[in-house]
């Protein structure tokens, strides 16, 4: 075993190359924290979302499985005044640790607002979606999240599956791009405030991390998987977002969001739950952007803004893509605000685009 100064000196070290507490597993933690379990507790809002439902737009919870036989949790957003035309269909993620109750169903119904069958969902493993045990990510399964909810939107009877286009939120960005790289169906696609979950977690912020300390790193996820088949569950991180001093900006956006009543809902990963501490294997060696080349010919817009400290993530992929390919920078705005200042968000760029690349 390695001992707690050192435990403690590797920590600092990590931090003090970027790579977020919140996104690798801590060594600090001798003693699991328990198992998440599905809270049935709802935020402040009576109908247990962040965000009031337009009156100009019908939600309904549906349910579908994804390709592994998992089933997943959503909403379907659809116009209240809507006529018998076919409607273009957009799936909506993220952000990475959130569920559908949160921004994606912000964006979900500001889309709906505007014309369009909108689904949000809950990732595998998380929300109240299926799969054991909670709160585990995968690059290739939260990829084939979004395929699945292709499937469905495509198969309802009030959408063109011809139409039908894509936005994630955060790190739900990358994912989103990864999908329609692989999945043709998908006409458009949208990333807002991304993150590229495989980049920061197998290189850092910023690509700080040493080829040493990323081997520091495996070896400690490799070890917990020892300690996690020894006692036949995972083990999680520590709870997410509850500050303590000294945080980051950025980090302190992340709580003002997730752990106050402007967003906070029970069952997200980042309102002080957790991701298992192994959850960053499968994202190290798996890069979600090697083919964002093969969007193209179809469109991809990028939304971020002007003051996040994640706005590399989509300048990185902006120069990786092909065209036809947008990059829009919004003045003075940070990370967390994309996630549901209507202010901020550019709902009429995203229109736009939307309904340019998806017009019968």
């Amino acid at each position: 075993m390695t001992d707690g100064s050192s435990l403690i000196a590797s920590r600092r070290t990590l931090l003090g190359a970027g790579l977020a507490a919140t996104l690798l597993p801590s060594p600090l933690l001798a003693t699991p924290n328990p198992a998440p379990q599905r809270s049935p507790t709802m935020p402040n809002r009576d109908d247990g979302y962040t965000f009031p439902l337009s009156p100009d737009v019908v939600r309904t919870p549906v349910r579908f499985r994804n390709r592994y036989g998992i089933e997943l949790a959503g909403d379907l957003y659809l116009p209240r005044n809507r006529t018998g035309a076919r409607l273009a269909g957009l799936v909506v993620g993220g952000p990475f640790g959130a569920v559908k109750e949160q921004s994606s169903g912000l964006y979900a119904n500001t889309m709906a607002e505007r014309g369009f069958a909108t689904l949000a969902f809950d990732p595998s493993y998380t929300g109240e979606s299926g799969g054991e045990p909670r709160n585990i990510a995968s690059p290739d399964i939260n990829t084939e999240d979004f395929g699945a909810a292709v499937d469905f939107l495509g198969l309802h009877p009030s959408v063109d599956r011809e139409r039908i286009g894509m936005i994630g939120i955060c790190g739900w960005g990358g994912m989103a791009l990864n999908a329609a790289a692989v999945d043709k169906r998908v006409k458009a696609v949208a990333a807002s405030t991304m993150y590229d979950m495989t980049q920061v977690m197998s290189r850092g912020y910023n690509d700080t991390v040493t080829l040493e300390q990323r081997t520091q790193t495996l070896e400690q996820l490799s070890r917990q998987r020892w300690e996690d088949a020894v006692a036949g569950s995972p083990a999680y991180q520590p709870p997410y977002n509850v500050l303590t001093g000294g945080e980051a900006q950025f980090q302190i956006d992340y709580a003002d969001y997730y752990m106050t009543p402007r967003g906070y809902h029970p069952r997200a990963v980042n309102s002080g739950n957790a991701w298992s501490r192994t959850t960053p294997l499968s994202f190290m060696n798996m890069p979600l952007l090697t083919y964002i080349k093969e969007i193209a010919p179809r469109p991809l817009l990028l939304t971020h803004g002007e003051n996040a400290h994640s706005r590399y993530f989509s300048e990185t992929a902006y120069a990786a893509a092909a065209e036809p390919k947008e990059l829009v920078i919004i003045p003075g705005a940070s990370h967390v605000d994309l996630y549901d200042r209507l202010d901020v968000i550019p709902f009429d760029r995203l229109t736009q685009f939307f309904r340019r690349a998806l017009s019968s």
